[in-house]
Formats: C-alpha cells, sequence, structure tokens
C-alpha cells in the first residue's frame, strides 16, 4: 500500500486561492476597462458614495481643525465680502442669487447663501469656522473645489470662513452691499 502525502492538500488550496485572486483582479480589470462606471458629472453616484466619502474626510478635518486666530467684527465680514466675491461666488452664488450651472457640478456646489435642509440654515453657517477654514485652505477633492492655501492667505481664509459662519445672521449694511453689488 503507498501511502499518501499530506502536503497535496494544501497546495490545492494555495493554488485555488491564488487563482481566486486573479479571477477577481481580472475581472475588476475588465469591469473597470470595459464597464459604465459613474465618471460623468451627470451619471447615478455609487451607492452610499456621498457618505463613504464623508468619513475620512470628517476624520482628517476633526484631526487637523484650528480655530480662528481673531474675532469677528465689520472689518473681517467686510475684507471676508470681497474676497468672497471675487474667488467663491462664481461657483457659490450671492445673497439673492445662485449659480444657475451649480446644480449640474457634481457634487453641485452648494449655495452657501440659501438655506438648507430640515433646520432651514443658511450655506455653511452650522459648520464650525475652524472646519469651513480647513475646506478653503485643502480644497476637496473630486468635488470641485480648490484649495486656496496657495492663493489667498492665512487672514484671508479666515476671514472668508467666519463671514460664512454667520450668513445666517443679519449682516451689517456694507457687507450686504459688497455681496450683492
Amino acid at each position: 500500500m503507498a501511502k499518501k502525502n499530506g502536503n497535496g492538500g494544501f497546495g490545492k488550496v494555495f493554488l485555488g486561492f491564488i487563482l481566486g485572486i486573479a479571477a477577481v483582479a481580472a475581472g475588476a480589470f475588465l469591469y473597470l476597462h470595459f464597464g459604465t462606471l459613474p465618471v460623468a458629472v451627470s451619471d447615478a453616484p455609487f451607492p452610499y458614495e456621498k457618505q463613504i466619502v464623508k468619513v475620512p474626510l470628517n476624520g482628517r478635518i476633526d484631526r487637523e481643525i484650528k480655530t480662528p486666530p481673531f474675532g469677528i467684527n465689520e472689518d473681517v465680514f467686510e475684507s471676508g465680502a470681497h474676497i468672497y466675491v471675487d474667488q467663491c461666488a462664481s461657483c457659490h452664488g450671492v445673497p439673492g442669487h445662485d449659480v444657475g450651472y451649480a446644480r449640474y457640478m457634481y457634487p453641485s456646489a452648494p449655495q452657501l447663501w440659501k438655506k438648507h435642509g430640515k433646520s432651514g440654515v443658511v450655506g455653511v453657517s452650522d459648520d464650525s469656522a475652524g472646519e469651513t477654514y480647513w475646506k478653503v485652505a485643502n480644497g476637496i477633492r473630486l468635488t470641485g473645489m480648490p484649495a486656496f492655501k496657495h492663493v489667498l492667505t492665512d487672514t484671508q481664509m479666515w476671514q472668508v470662513s467666519l463671514l460664512l459662519k454667520n450668513a445666517n445672521a443679519e449682516l451689517p449694511l456694507p457687507v450686504t452691499q459688497i455681496l450683492t453689488k
């Protein structure tokens, strides 16, 4: 009688494992190459795409959030309004005037002077100024939101962030006039 070697079973399992990984990799490649992935702005997103992206974004912001180096006053709001009009309004609108093409961006550019959500919050006024500052400074990948840390100074980014934090409050008349010219 011949004695069976016990190593043959392990080799078959290992070979099956390797072939399984190769098959999954080949299938993924073929799907990416020939499939109909949502790459156009008008395509429907992947299931739970927005929720999945928020987890690492919020985690990173929470780790790197800063507090404003100065408080709010009319001068801060006026400076922030000038910067906003020059750098932000073309995508995010101004009070009373939304940007028409913003809804066709993916994801759509939020109109920062418009109420949204169940609580009727204006723009990002429900976010901390530090969160808005992080988004202005670093941008957000795959959203069209650029990073401004090489375009604006820290002071300018804080001025815009503090202005947007207070978008739901009544702003001084000179600030409103700057925003609605």
